[in-house]
């Protein structure tokens, strides 16, 4: 008898001890015990781990499945909570392929060939958890049905959507991040009207030919740049008091679309306008920090553009400006331009 306690006692301090050296050591304890009866192993805990994919013991809620050659999702475990697919060749996506795994937070699909006519009209109905899904570089024509309002980040850039239906997004009042880069979108219409939570948007390489309306009020990032916007409205910006950053070069912007105080607005800290046709540095506010105008048909370098007054009290907090590729050079830079912007750190003519 009292052999047995001792031996007892001695498994049991070598299991805390392994315990110590690894929290998930018990799961690698019964992976190791095979599948005989009485026994279990780690990955029959929600479900086994496909052959084709890796579920580390040491991260048992990730299902890792990316560049696998795979044509179609594997068997998910009830158990994961982060999904890797991207890297494949999956085309297609049917009807309840997510069902048993319902608890998924993260779901990447990018890098696939993926077809929007392939994919079921409920794939993703069920993922009310879902907090990150990408989509980016597939085949998609266009946004897939019923994507779970719980996301706070959505990417589907590098596809070739034309264009978003006007309920592509409803309801998804948590999406913070949202990227539609490279496609061949003309317009958006009213689609991100409800997206209440919204503060990074990136159109930019698209085929808009206006800057979109009814974009939320909580942008603090709008990224359109290569387009072919060749105007923009003067109360462009007092639409969104929280914009911080603003891109827009490589677009068509001629000075009869840029109304007067259109970029003057206190809280823009960037604002890129390199590569249009402006032939004047437009009115920005004293606030601003960088303001990129290289490759423009600029004649002419005003300080007013940058400084309402010009004295001791009152001048630019610019610290980059950039305007090389224009039609003016250092010698054109007037001299009250260094009180005006006095700490600038980078002035390129």
């Amino acid at each position: 008898m009292r052999l047995v306690v001792l031996l007892l006692v001695a498994g049991l301090c070598d299991l805390a001890s392994a315990q110590r050296r690894d929290p998930f050591f018990w799961l690698m304890a019964l992976r190791s015990r095979g599948y005989g009866h009485g026994t279990l192993r780690a990955d029959t805990v929600g479900g086994k781990c496909p052959a084709e994919c890796d579920c580390p013991p040491s991260f048992p809620v990730a299902m890792y499945c990316d560049h696998r050659g795979l044509r179609e999702v594997p068997y998910v475990p009830s158990r994961i909570k982060y999904l890797y697919l991207q890297g494949n060749q999956i085309a297609g996506i049917r009807d309840g392929a997510f069902d048993n795994s319902t608890r998924l937070v993260w779901l990447m699909l990018h890098q696939n060939q993926l077809d929007l006519n392939r994919i079921g009209q409920k794939v993703f109905a069920k993922l009310t958890d879902l907090d990150r899904l990408y989509l980016d570089h597939n085949n998609l024509t266009g946004v897939p049905a019923n994507l779970p309002r719980s996301l706070r980040e959505l990417r589907m850039n590098n596809n070739i959507i034309s264009g978003v239906q006007a309920t592509s997004f409803e309801g998804m009042s948590n999406l913070t991040i949202l990227h539609l880069h490279d496609n061949a979108l003309r317009e958006v219409g009213g689609a991100l009207r409800g997206l209440a939570s919204l503060t990074v948007l990136d159109l930019s390489n698209n085929q808009l030919k206006k800057v979109p309306e009814g974009l939320p009020d909580t942008l603090q990032q709008l990224y359109i740049e290569s387009n072919s916007i060749a105007a923009v409205p003067g109360d462009f910006l007092g639409r969104f008091p929280r914009l911080r950053y603003v891109r827009l070069s490589h677009n068509e912007l001629t000075d009869r679309g840029v109304p007067p105080h259109t970029f003057n607005a206190s809280g823009l800290v960037e604002l890129d306008l390199s590569f249009n046709k402006l032939e004047k540095i437009p009115q920005v506010s004293s606030s601003l920090e960088h303001l990129y105008l290289q490759a423009n048909r600029i004649k002419e370098f005003s300080v007013g553009s940058f400084c309402g007054a010009v004295d001791v009290g009152s001048f630019s907090r610019l610290k980059v400006l950039r305007l090389g590729g224009n039609e003016i050079g250092p010698e054109d830079i007037p001299g009250d331009a260094a009180l005006c912007l006095r700490v600038a750190s980078t002035i390129e003519v």
